[in-house]
């Protein structure tokens, strides 16, 4: 039997391999229109949703925990129990005998004894200390006067009548250290304290104890350049009209927070100084990118980012899933560092950077994986910066607690009405929340520094 062999005609080849990537195309162009109708599915629902009228207090709906999985409210199981221990000093010892009983009048046996601490505040007034002091004049230096560590000022006539330190220091605490409004604190110390005096004297007097301490708030920006780690973070803020931003800078033990109408990177500069040796943590605003100084980007950011750009496609991606792995597994494995051997610390280290570098020079097509390694990429090396430094935390949950007082703040005054105001905010809650971190009490610390200082001689 004979065969004849036929050559293949290059023309039908060419048309397969056309017809081939034809097909490949028209699929590749279905699964593009497929996800940009889920985004403009998506946007119209973001754009109906901004116009309803709770719609800057709604809750995205797929962010709520279902009531099946919702954890019991508390403190989990097992954990130590709290109550209120002895007091360290007795004012006062009342016993009470139990000869005949309360009711009859009987004799009663059997007789045990209890015994409470009982915690009570007494009634308060103001101590009033009339005060007299003298001024005269000296032949060498001129005007003199005589002076007493509870004197605030040398005011007289209609100013005569004065808070003292302590009673300064707590008002200044409440309005500043515990976030209330000028009308509330003097409302307290009204009724609490006898004190009266109306919001307008309030604003001034905070405003004079700041101008005293505001040495010590310049202390706290020097502390923070020496940090091994910053955290920092920004919100709107509002200075007699919008248009300002409120920055928060803070290590385990220092707080600075700082009112600017600047977003940008010269505010990290002015405050960090322009030779930080430390770390910066932050989310990936673009403001802290042209700052110079070593830098680690929260993991947080990071995976609500992953959570967004996965819901752009219609199945999982393994490459974004790859990602939420690598971060939640390097925050695992920082939370345990101190038990892991130095070995084995160091081989997940470098196994950690493998895995991120795999990944960052990983082609990927879909639109959300493109989102995603382009954010990334932009931030190689200040990913996994806290498997390097024992001092860097894996997210910046530490500035954002710190903006949490603020925004209350701000949702109560909206910001401050004027530039002094802002000076006195930023100045005096720094201050408190650096005393509270560092277990120090507010009140005694503005109580030795606000008085009249004495003359040198």
């Amino acid at each position: 039997m004979l065969t004849f062999d036929m050559d293949v005609d290059p023309r039908d080849q060419r048309i397969a391999e056309l017809e081939a990537q034809l097909g490949a195309a028209n699929a590749r162009v279905q699964t593009l229109e497929q996800e940009l109708k889920r985004a403009m599915e998506r946007l119209g629902e973001l754009e109906r949703s901004a116009h309803r009228q709770a719609a800057p207090f709604r809750r995205d709906p797929s962010g709520k925990i279902p009531p099946e999985q919702r954890k019991r409210p508390g403190r989990k199981p097992g954990h130590q129990g709290f109550f209120r221990s002895v007091p360290p000093q007795v004012d006062e010892q009342i016993d009470v005998p139990l000869e005949r009983c309360p009711r009859c009048g009987g004799a009663v046996g059997g007789v045990t004894v209890l015994e409470q601490f009982i915690e009570e505040i007494p009634p308060v007034r103001p101590r009033v200390i009339r005060l007299t002091t003298r001024q005269g004049v000296c032949g060498c230096c001129g005007e003199v006067h005589s002076t007493h560590p509870l004197q605030m000022s040398q005011a007289g006539g209609c100013a005569k009548v004065q808070l003292g330190p302590r009673a300064s220091a707590l008002a200044t605490l409440l309005n500043k250290g515990h976030g209330l409004t000028m009308r509330r604190t003097v409302a307290i110390l009204g009724e609490l304290w006898g004190l009266k005096l109306t919001p307008g004297a309030l604003s001034q007097l905070v405003a004079r104890v700041a101008a005293k301490v505001s040495g010590d708030y310049d202390q706290l920006i020097e502390q923070l350049r020496c940090s091994a780690a910053v955290h920092a973070d920004e919100t709107s803020w509002w200075v007699g009209g919008p248009g300002h931003w409120l920055w928060t800078f803070t290590t385990p033990r220092t707080t600075v927070y700082f009112v600017d109408k600047c977003r940008g990177s010269d505010v990290v500069n002015e405050i960090l100084g322009e030779r930080f040796g430390g770390v910066l943590v932050s989310d990936c605003l673009s403001s802290y990118d042209p700052v110079q100084c070593l830098k680690h980007k929260c993991f947080a950011h990071h995976l609500r980012a992953i959570k967004t750009a996965q819901a752009l496609h219609s199945s999982p991606s393994e490459y974004l899933n790859q990602w939420k792995r690598l971060f939640q597994t390097a925050a695992l494995i920082w939370n345990v560092r101190d038990s892991i051997p130095s070995q084995q610390w160091i081989a997940a280290r470098e196994d950690m950077e493998q895995q991120k570098n795999r990944l960052l020079d990983q082609d990927v097509g879909l639109i959300g994986d493109v989102k995603i390694r382009n954010r990334l990429i932009k931030h190689r090396d200040h990913l996994l910066r806290c498997l390097w430094d024992p001092a860097v935390e894996p997210t910046n949950n530490r500035a954002e607690r710190a903006l949490r007082p603020a925004v209350i703040a701000r949702k109560l005054s909206c910001g401050n009405k004027t530039e002094t105001g802002k000076q006195t905010w930023q100045i005096l809650t720094s201050l408190a929340t650096t005393c509270r971190q560092r277990g120090e009490d507010f009140t005694q610390f503005l109580t030795a520094r606000i008085p009249l200082a004495p003359p040198t001689g």
